[in-house]
């Protein structure tokens, strides 16, 4: 568990205080450690500080509440133990006002409990110390916040390389100056990149790993294993499990990978940066989505259906790889301008469905028809209707006027063909009823872009606004285009007989 006592900034070294010119700060006392971390200053005068303190502290006195005889008892050795009970890990004693140099019986008392002693100059006041240390913090935290963003940036471009996953263990190991490996389900190591600790693998943390990889591993991949004692473990629906050891030189941490399928991070490093989790985490998911999409039985039946649909098999041939006979297609565009590849997924997955294509203007999703489709949050959907792969050609046109027509009228979803009535078009045959479309409509058959603008303001009852939004133009695009299908078809088309004969044609060509 993190010790909540701590803030969730990097900590300021004493040693890079110390450097800061324009304190004058001189240690005089305790043990002379760089590494010596202070998480906060804070200002106290009384004589025992202990209540007050948290842990981390660099504490600053001027020595207000020394008494005259402080220096023949054990006064300050009683000061000095309170703080170092406390947690305090430096002491800072200001020279004026109220004496004229640290007093001696207090240096001997850091020196004894290891407590390093500071003297502040008179022209240097509290509150500048104070605020050197959170500039401090807040430099260290903004080089934290860069370094994670480039390790980012540099996991989600080794993901997409030819061989994503040993490219994204060696960004890993760089970032994080370490060993990473991602463990099958069976324990065995499938691909490892970078050094361990000190740049040496010892067999002792390799084996650690391994057995912390244990740790994590789902019970339905492995047996459990016992916990380490020096482990720590946390879990959520939302992160991979973790768990975290240490061994002599190394720090240890493994993550289960988000795909269920007992796929084990592994990361091994000299020492655990503040930054070192969040970049471990970000490989963790980029390794679940390529694992769990290659590894899965599903996976593998999409990539076959893909790679036989590309050699020429028909699509009725391959649809029962994909999982269902009939299937309903649904064209999507998103509130913001350009679909986002992070939501085009999430749109799938609430969806049901992992086919997903990303246009430059709108998602199409290839969906089982036994899931329906339902509005979702942000986004307008045409759905088709239910059909067999062989019409998946016309179910992806059916799809796209439902999306323009949901558009035009601010409908979170149109189905095609909903309103489930039988009409007298229903009664002709339909060779009959195919023949006398072509006939009908032949004058703008070399012109898809009329075709199309007819349809749509026909089917929005003539208005042109609605079709200027359905079909992302102008408005006077759309009154020019209407009058061109006039013109060629030699008709009226203000006659509502007119109107229903094209509709019929349209609906049938």
């Amino acid at each position: 568990m993190p010790d909540l006592t701590v803030p969730p900034t990097p900590p300021v070294y004493l040693s890079a205080l110390l450097a800061r010119e324009d304190l004058g700060l001189r240690q005089i006392a305790g043990p002379s450690d760089p590494d010596t971390a202070i998480h906060w200053a804070h200002v106290s005068e009384m004589p025992d500080p202990y209540p007050y303190l948290l842990g981390g502290e660099l504490l600053l006195t001027a020595g207000v509440h020394i008494p005259e005889a402080a220096g023949s008892g054990t006064y300050f050795a009683d000061y000095v133990s309170r703080i170092v009970e406390a947690g305090g890990v430096a002491l800072g004693f200001g020279v004026a006002p109220v004496h004229d140099t640290v007093p001696r019986a207090l240096v001997a008392a850091c020196d004894d409990y290891d407590l390093p002693l500071l003297e502040v100059p008179p022209p240097t006041p509290f509150t500048r110390v104070a605020r050197a240390v959170w500039q401090l913090m807040a430099q260290a935290r903004l080089a934290e916040l860069r370094r994670v963003t480039e390790a980012q940036q540099s996991l989600a471009a080794a993901a997409s390389r030819p061989d994503p996953v040993p490219s994204v263990l060696r960004q890993l190991a760089q970032r994080v100056s370490g060993r990473a490996v991602l463990y099958g389900p069976d324990g065995t190591e499938i691909a490892a990149a970078g050094r361990g600790a000190s740049g040496v693998e010892t067999r002792e943390s390799r084996e650690a790993l391994a057995g912390l990889a244990r740790v994590v591993r789902p019970p339905a991949a492995s047996a459990p294993s016992p916990t380490s004692p020096n482990s720590s473990t946390s879990a959520s629906p939302t992160s991979p499990t973790s768990a975290t050891d240490t061994v002599p030189g190394a720090h240890l941490a493994a993550y289960a990978l988000g795909t269920g399928q007992g796929f084990v991070l592994g990361v091994s490093a000299p020492d655990r940066a503040p930054g070192d989790h969040t970049i471990a985490s970000v490989a963790a998911v980029l390794l679940s989505l390529l694992t769990g999409e290659h590894q899965s039985r599903t996976g593998a039946d999409r990539s076959s259906a893909l790679v036989r649909l590309l050699l020429g098999a028909p699509p009725e041939d391959v649809a029962s790889l994909l999982g269902g006979d009939r299937w309903l297609v649904v064209h999507a565009t998103p509130d913001t301008p350009v679909p986002d590849p992070v939501a085009a997924s999430a749109l799938g997955a609430a969806l049901g469905s992992a086919l997903i294509d990303l246009a430059p203007e709108v998602v199409r999703v290839l969906v089982p028809a036994d899931r329906e489709p339902a509005p979702q949050p942000g986004w307008t959907l045409g759905v088709s209707a239910a059909v067999t792969p062989e019409d998946w050609p016309a179910a992806d046109t059916h799809a796209a006027r439902a999306l323009a027509r949901a558009r035009a009228t601010r409908t979170p979803l149109v189905r095609h063909g909903s309103s489930g009535r039988a009409g007298l078009a229903e009664l002709l045959p339909h060779d009959e009823a195919e023949a006398h479309a072509r006939t009908l409509l032949a004058p703008l058959a070399a012109h898809p872009a009329l075709v199309e603008t007819l349809r749509t303001w026909l089917s929005l009852h003539g208005s042109w606004d609605r079709t200027a939004v359905a079909l992302a133009v102008h408005r006077n695009t759309v009154r020019q285009r209407i009058a061109r299908c006039a013109a060629l078809l030699e008709t009226d088309l203000d006659d509502p007989d007119v109107r229903m004969e094209l509709w019929f044609g349209l609906r049938h060509l």
